[in-house]
């Protein structure tokens, strides 16, 4: 039985939840194309399938518990589950004197509940067979507040504590948990439609590709259980740090 891999937060074909679909599909396993856009997640099957693998798409909303339930069932009857990554959290920027409850509350539920929601299920899923991996996406604000987001940094610095505790409660039974911050601009659809001025002030190689963020995911995959990274950072050459 083919094995499957799980991508929950997958967008535009030109972001990065649909490349990382395509390359845990080229690692022979059969992809459970996730996100809330039924075109967007159909179109990265389409474009699996057209390479010779194996995907279905499976509308889903990271902030309901249910539907993610749903979700990983689904996966691990088709084929045990072995890679399952939580992609799902835009920036949510904002000024803190004028924000309200509600939106910085959504941030929250999309950084941070969801990726409670994603790896409790998961973790039910791979705990029986002591192996498996879960990847969450993190982000500049996972390490660092800067003005502006506060919604964010919350959230997604909430994920980041929450993949520490997964991986030391959950390593020791055979389980890698891995975190990867994200530390740039992204070089993909949602920069270049909406923000192009950004993209030409970047420069050549002034955002992050797409094909080396996934195959630093894959990486942390395909890694021997005797030499496991727990977390990884990823930035251009031209970013500071």
């Amino acid at each position: 039985m083919k094995k499957t891999a799980v991508i929950l937060g997958v967008g535009p074909l030109e972001g990065l939840g649909a490349r990382l679909s395509i390359h845990a599909s080229r690692a022979n396993l059969h992809v459970f194309v996730a996100g809330r856009t039924p075109s967007s997640i159909n179109e990265v099957v389409a474009e699996i399938e057209k390479a010779g693998g194996t995907a279905e798409a499976f509308p889903s909303d990271a902030t309901e518990q249910k539907e993610v339930r749903s979700l990983i069932n689904a996966a691990e009857n088709k084929g045990p589950i072995d890679l399952a990554i939580y992609n799902a959290g835009n920036a949510y920027p904002g000024d803190f004197m004028t924000m309200t409850p509600e939106y910085f509350e959504e941030a929250w539920r999309v950084c941070t509940l969801g990726g409670f929601f994603f790896s409790q299920e998961v973790l039910k899923a791979v705990l029986p067979r002591n192996t498996g991996t879960i990847i969450f996406t993190g982000a500049s604000a996972s390490i660092r507040g800067k003005p502006n987001f506060s919604a964010f940094t919350a959230g997604k610095s909430g994920l980041r504590a929450l993949a520490q505790s997964l991986a030391r409660e959950f390593q020791p039974q055979g389980i890698h948990i891995g975190h990867i911050v994200i530390d740039g601009g992204i070089l993909g659809e949602k920069l270049t439609s909406n923000y192009p001025d950004f993209v030409r002030s970047a420069g050549p190689d002034g955002l992050i590709g797409l094909d080396g963020l996934a195959e630093a995911f894959m990486q942390l995959y395909m890694q021997p259980r005797n030499a496991w990274t727990h977390e990884m950072d990823l930035r251009t050459f031209k970013e500071s740090f």
